[in-house]
């Protein structure tokens, strides 16, 4: 009778042990949300930004342009203001003769433009490597096309230089009312992407292109002096792939390891 007894108890103790396990389990899986800043659905920079992520077929990518002010190692980026003035080939000329790594914000204004569109980088920033988050980087040309084709791009157009696709940019934009009226936003897939790209500008000297242009790096290079970059524009739906100087002013995104 004993023995019967122990068994039993031996049991009863196995199975609410089973059940603890499974519980913890559960919750674990009902809660996505870790301390682990790199967790999909945000991800935080060194500065203590906190920007959206989305995953599109197998990358996950920042769904914000990037804003720190400082390297993932703990070192400022330097800030490059100067001139403001649309006549930059006369007017402008630090911001364009620089070739060392800066950033700035749209037309050197931090509080209306820095928290919407993120900061504007030169390619000497992004080629130190230290841009993004632990953890995650500035895509290269070839990740750029995976994302492309994830969203109905052939090959053949994904390898082809300057405008390509078919309705790719229009997936890749969002918030509609800071777009220009154009092609872009009437497309009936705009915005379907979840990648939410908005037009903040860019800088070659002066500032151009907000609310019709969104450009960011790619870390690779197509020549020594010209990365290759990708454009959205109020106009078109497509995407455009090419190259551009490295003093250039453009956003950033980053992808996660």
């Amino acid at each position: 009778m004993q023995l019967k007894h122990n068994l039993l108890s031996i049991l009863m103790l196995a199975l609410a042990s089973t059940l603890l396990i499974f519980t913890a389990c559960e919750d674990e899986d009902d809660d996505p949300v870790t301390d682990d800043p790199t967790n999909e659905g945000t991800v935080a920079d060194i500065d203590g930004n906190v920007y959206s992520t989305v995953q599109i077929g197998d990358q996950v990518w920042m769904a914000e342009n990037l804003k720190t002010t400082t390297y993932n190692d703990g070192t400022p980026i330097a800030l490059l203001e100067n001139n403001a003035d649309w006549d930059y080939v006369e007017n402008d000329t630090a911001w364009e003769e620089n070739t060392t790594a800066a950033y700035c914000w749209y037309a050197n204004d931090e509080a209306q433009y820095a928290e919407m569109y993120g900061a504007l980088y030169n390619w000497y920033a992004v080629e130190t490597g230290n841009l993004c988050p632990d953890g995650w980087h500035v895509p290269t040309d070839e990740e750029w096309k995976i994302l492309e084709m994830e969203l109905g791009m052939s090959q053949h157009e994904a390898d082809t230089i300057e405008w390509r696709g078919t309705n790719e940019g229009s997936k890749l934009a969002g918030n509609a009312s800071l777009w220009n009226d154009g092609v872009l936003k009437n497309d009936i897939d705009f915005g379907t992407g979840a990648f939410t790209a908005l037009p903040g500008g860019f800088r070659f000297g002066a500032f151009m292109g907000l609310g019709s242009n969104c450009i960011w790096w790619t870390a690779t290079k197509r020549f020594d002096f010209s990365p290759y970059y990708r454009r959205l524009h109020s106009d078109t739906s497509n995407v455009e792939r090419y190259n551009g100087l490295k003093m250039a002013g453009r956003s950033v995104r980053c992808l996660k390891n």
